[in-house]
């Protein structure tokens, strides 16, 4: 299947998780949000939730600054 993750279109197993996709990137594990078609998907979710076919992920890290 095909999805866009944080903008580019790639090929994902059918089924795929968005903890996958997390650890496809090598996201931390704190300090992330991740939306599926717009939608916030809440950290307990991500094992269970897959990613549908043509599905937009999105995965925002939070940064300190000043």
């Amino acid at each position: 299947m095909k999805a866009r993750v944080n903008g580019e279109l790639r090929d994902l197993p059918d089924g795929t998780t968005v903890a996958a996709v997390l650890a496809l990137l090598g996201a931390p594990s704190s300090g992330v949000a991740v939306a599926v078609d717009g939608e916030v998907v809440p950290r307990a979710e991500w094992p269970r939730t897959a990613v549908p076919d043509g599905g937009t992920v999105e995965v925002l890290t939070a940064v300190q600054g000043g």
